[in-house]
């Protein structure tokens, strides 16, 4: 496998942003409803439900009710499912069955300014997803700012990573209906271990290790510290994780799509 050359990759790579933007623009209505109505049926569900079996508990130093606790945890999981869904069925139909890549290859685009141009994609519906569902929470008084303004910057951050997360799966998986292996053994363990119900504190220590090397634990702690302004020092390891998974990731997405194709 050849390591990707990052002089191949330029701004030209904008233009599929830019390709798949405007098809957005033609469904936006649709692409917007779910991140409008989803933190409201959670905070529903949640708030009304569960929240007053749980009630409030301490947790960094703060009493919290459980509706604030999780309220984070659901924009962490709208980032992993935005990105990650777009790179792996959305990108496999657009490789695949539509030939997308092959009608911008007859452009100057080569396939790597592809590839990179549809995981920035991705990180976009991570952002957007992230923003709409942050105002909602926002206004239901879930949020404390100025701190929660750091969704925009971690849901592009985490989108990047989960699009390459994605995008790697797509360049392993011989159909598009194997995405279901990735899905149940990658996505659906981090939706319910990475902290996003429940403290991490509460596993066992094998399990809290175990979680931590996922990379939605560390998005989720990063986004429930910031937008609820619980500040320590162990972030900066988390961000650090982040930051050096994403550039581990994405050359090797890259490199494994470009593989998958010419071979």
């Amino acid at each position: 496998m050849k390591w990707p050359n990052p002089t191949r990759i330029s701004a030209r790579s904008l233009r599929v942003w830019q390709r798949n933007f405007v098809i957005y623009r033609q469904n936006w209505k649709i692409s917007f409803v779910p991140p409008l109505l989803e933190p409201l049926l959670y905070i529903l569900a949640f708030g009304i439900g569960l929240a007053v079996m749980v009630g409030d508990f301490e947790y960094g130093g703060q009493r919290l009710s459980y509706t604030t606790f999780i309220a984070p945890a659901l924009v962490s999981v709208a980032i992993m499912y935005n990105a990650f869904f777009e790179t792996t069925y959305n990108s496999f139909v657009r490789m695949y069955y539509q030939k997308t890549f092959d009608a911008l290859l007859a452009t100057p685009l080569n396939l790597e300014e592809i590839i990179f141009g549809e995981m920035i994609w991705a990180a976009t519906k991570s952002v957007i997803a992230a923003t709409l569902m942050g105002v909602v929470i926002a206004l239901c008084g879930f949020f404390e700012f100025p701190g929660a303004l750091m969704i925009v910057p971690l849901a592009a951050l985490g989108g990047l990573l989960f699009a390459a997360l994605g995008m790697i799966c797509t360049a392993l998986v011989p159909g598009i209906e194997m995405f279901n292996l990735p899905i149940f053994l990658g996505t659906t363990p981090m939706f319910l271990f990475s902290g996003t119900f429940f403290p991490l504190q509460n596993l066992p220590g094998w399990a809290q290790s175990l979680a931590y090397c996922l990379p939605l634990t560390h998005l989720v702690v990063l986004l429930r510290a910031c937008s609820l302004q619980i500040w320590s020092g162990d972030l900066w390891y988390s961000l650090l994780y982040l930051l050096v998974v994403s550039l581990l990731l994405l050359p090797l997405a890259i490199a494994l799509m470009v593989r998958r194709i010419v071979a």
